[in-house]
């Protein structure tokens, strides 16, 4: 004999959906790495275009509008930038797209380049793809990743030694609490909405506290502040 609590049970476990898969867009101009990086990709994450130049790659991420892009930082086409060149060339997008650089290169050119361009990430193309899987998702929920051997030097390379911490202190002595907890949820990604949900705040005291930190710390953008944030330890 079935109860009525256990159909209610069976129902709602029936009823519980999986998460969709995270929408990706691989740019790198070498096909063979597309095609084997696909591959190796986890059933959580969907690649739906491939991308092997700088404009192909600026057209598509603006039609798709992925959750994750995989972006090569060397790449043909465009006025020469690679990587960077497609970040700088899709910043109205940003907020919406988030960028992980997959390179070979470990030059202190290109890992500054292309997260000052506003990359989340950067890890290295000896990654697995489970780990390159991980990156993907803990890009696209909002925070920041970096090959193990990199992640000290991204670090050194955005300034952050010992002599700044004062400075950085004396920054931050700057904001009100609110606003620092507004500051660390922008650098690290969140949509506006989703700062207001989680301190329990309206979308426009958000936009508030976000005009006074950038007015306070001098900064023009959101992208600017999370180098800065991340610089300094913050996120």
């Amino acid at each position: 004999m079935t109860h009525e609590s256990d159909i209610s049970s069976a129902d709602a476990g029936a009823g519980a959906a999986a998460p969709p898969p995270l929408r990706v867009l691989i740019v790198d101009d070498h096909s063979i790495f597309r095609s084997g990086l696909r591959a190796d990709l986890d059933a959580s994450l969907d690649v739906v275009a491939e991308a092997a130049t700088v404009d192909d790659a600026v057209a598509l991420i603006a039609q798709h509008l992925p959750d994750v892009v995989l972006l090569d930082v060397h790449l043909p086409g465009g006025a020469g930038g690679g990587g960077a060149e497609v970040l700088q060339r899709s910043s109205a997008l940003l907020d919406r797209v988030k960028f992980l650089a997959l390179s070979v290169s470990d030059s202190a050119e290109d890992v500054v380049g292309v997260i000052r361009a506003g990359a989340r990430g950067y890890i290295t193309k000896g990654s697995s793809g489970a780990e390159v899987s991980r990156a993907v998702r803990t890009v696209a929920a909002g925070d920041a990743v970096f090959s193990p051997r990199l992640a000290g030097f991204v670090l050194d390379a955005f300034g952050a030694v010992a002599g700044e911490q004062a400075a950085a202190d004396d920054e931050l002595d700057r904001l009100s609490a609110r606003e620092r907890e507004v500051m660390r949820l922008i650098a690290r990604g969140y949509a506006y909405k989703e700062v207001a949900s989680e301190l329990f705040i309206s979308i426009k005291t958000v936009e508030t506290h976000v005009s006074a930190v950038l007015r306070k710390l001098q900064f023009s953008s959101r992208h600017e502040l999370t180098a800065w944030a991340l610089s300094r330890k913050l996120l």
